[in-house]
C-alpha cells in the first residue's frame, strides 16, 4: 500500500464556487488574490507547462493546499517517467487537490481490479480524472463487489470504473436496477440463457454509458422498434448491433428517419427492414446527414440499388466516399459498374482493396522470363 505525507500549501484564498461536475469546492480567481506559488513552482519543477494549466484549469492554482509532490510519488512508484508525470499533471491539475488520504483509497480500490503496476498506470494517463477524484469509495467499493458477483471480468469492469466512473459513484441499485432490465429484455426477446454473460459483457464493453441511462429508456426504445413491425428474433438481432446504444435511441427522430429512408430509397416497408438489419446505425443518423450523404453517392454515379445492396456505405462521410471513389478511378475501377465493397468498409479495409486494384493493373499481361508456348501449326 502506498502511504503519502500529507505537504499542504497555504496561500489566502477569497471567494469559492463549486464545480458542476462533482460539486467540489473550488476558488474563483480573482485579480485581487494570488496564485499559490508553491504549488506553481512545483508544476513548473515537474515541467508541467503551467500555461497550459492556467488556460484550462486555472483555478487549481488559486486553491490554498495541493499535493504536486504527492501525485507526483504516486505515478513514479507505478513507473512513471519524468515526462509522463509532466502529461497527467497537465491533463488533470486538479489531481494535486485530492489528499494523501484520498489518493490511498483509490490506490487500493483500483488496485483491486487491476493486474499489475503497469496496467494501472495506464489507465491513469488514459483517464486520469477517473482516478483522481472524490467519489464515494464506499459506493465504488460495493459497485466492484456487485459486478464481480455477477460475474463481470476485471477488464470490463477496469473500462467501467476508467470510462464511467459517475456510474461507479451510484448506488450499487441503481446499477442493479439497469443490468435487470437489460438481462429481461435480453430473455424476452429470446436470447438463451448460455449467452446472457457474454452477451452482457459485450453490450456494457460497447457503451459503458449505458449504466447511467434510465431502465425505462431500453423498454421503451425495444417497444417503438417492436411497433415498426421488427419480430423479437430481428430486434434482438438490433440490440446485439447496436452497440449497447440502444438508450441514445430517440422515437422521433427514427421515425423521422425511417420515412426518409423508405422514400429516398423507393423501397417497402420489409426492404427497409432487411436494410436497417444490415446497418443498425443508419437509424441514429438525423434526416439531414443522410441525405447529404446519398445526395453525394447518386452524384457520384451510384444507383439505389447498389446503395441497397449495401447500405453500410452510408456510415461513411461525403468525403470520404468521394476520395475513396477517386482513388479506385486512378486504378481503373469504375463504382458505377462495380461493387461498392471496394469503396466500403474501414480505412484498412479499404487500403487492401485499393492495394489489389493496384497489383491487377501492374501485373503484366505475361511474364517476359518464361518463354510464350505456341503451338505448332
Amino acid at each position: 500500500m502506498l502511504r503519502f505525507t500529507a505537504a499542504p500549501l497555504f496561500v489566502h484564498c477569497r471567494g469559492l464556487r463549486r464545480c458542476a461536475k462533482d460539486g467540489r469546492p473550488r476558488c474563483a480567481p480573482s485579480f485581487s488574490q494570488a496564485e499559490n506559488k508553491l504549488a506553481v513552482d512545483s508544476f513548473q519543477q515537474h515541467s508541467a507547462d503551467v500555461q497550459k494549466i492556467r488556460k484550462l484549469e486555472g483555478w487549481v492554482l488559486f486553491q490554498s493546499t495541493a499535493y504536486v509532490e504527492n501525485v507526483a510519488a504516486l505515478l513514479r512508484d507505478l513507473g512513471a517517467d519524468g515526462k509522463l508525470i509532466a502529461h497527467v499533471l497537465e491533463q488533470c491539475p486538479e489531481a494535486v487537490l485530492c489528499s494523501p488520504e484520498e489518493v490511498e483509497a483509490q490506490t487500493e480500490l483500483w488496485t483491486s481490479v487491476c493486474s499489475n503496476k503497469n496496467e494501472l498506470l495506464k489507465i491513469i494517463t488514459m483517464f486520469p480524472s477517473a482516478f483522481f477524484t472524490r467519489s464515494d469509495h464506499t459506493n465504488q467499493m460495493a459497485n466492484i463487489r456487485y459486478f464481480r458477483g455477477i460475474r463481470l471480468n476485471k477488464r470490463i469492469i477496469r473500462k467501467l470504473m476508467a470510462a464511467a466512473p459517475q456510474s461507479f459513484s451510484n448506488p450499487v441499485e441503481k446499477n442493479h436496477e439497469m443490468i435487470h432490465t437489460l438481462k429481461e429484455t435480453y430473455m424476452s426477446l429470446g436470447g438463451s440463457e448460455s449467452n446472457m454473460k457474454i452477451w452482457l459483457q459485450k453490450i456494457i464493453s460497447q457503451n459503458p454509458f449505458i449504466l447511467l441511462k434510465s431502465p425505462r429508456s431500453v423498454e421503451d426504445n425495444v417497444m417503438f422498434l417492436r411497433d415498426r413491425g421488427f419480430s423479437s428474433k430481428e430486434l434482438l438481432q438490433l440490440l446485439s448491433r447496436l452497440r449497447g446504444l440502444i438508450t441514445e435511441l430517440n422515437p422521433d427522430s427514427v421515425q423521422a428517419t425511417l420515412e426518409y429512408c423508405q422514400e429516398a430509397l423507393q423501397c417497402s416497408q420489409n426492404e427497409l427492414k432487411e436494410i436497417i438489419l444490415k446497418c443498425p446505425s443508419i437509424i441514429y443518423y438525423s434526416v439531414s446527414t443522410l441525405a447529404d450523404r446519398l445526395n453525394g453517392l447518386l452524384k457520384a454515379g451510384v444507383s439505389l440499388s447498389q446503395i441497397k445492396s449495401t447500405p453500410t456505405i452510408l456510415e461513411l462521410t461525403t468525403q470520404i466516399v468521394m476520395f475513396r471513389i477517386q482513388k479506385l478511378r486512378s486504378c481503373g475501377y469504375d463504382v458505377r459498374t462495380g461493387s461498392l465493397e471496394s469503396v466500403n468498409g474501414t480505412k484498412k479495409d479499404f487500403e487492401k482493396s485499393y492495394g489489389r486494384l493496384q497489383l491487377r493493373e501492374e501485373r503484366p499481361l505475361f511474364n517476359p522470363v518464361i518463354p510464350l508456348k505456341i503451338k505448332d501449326d
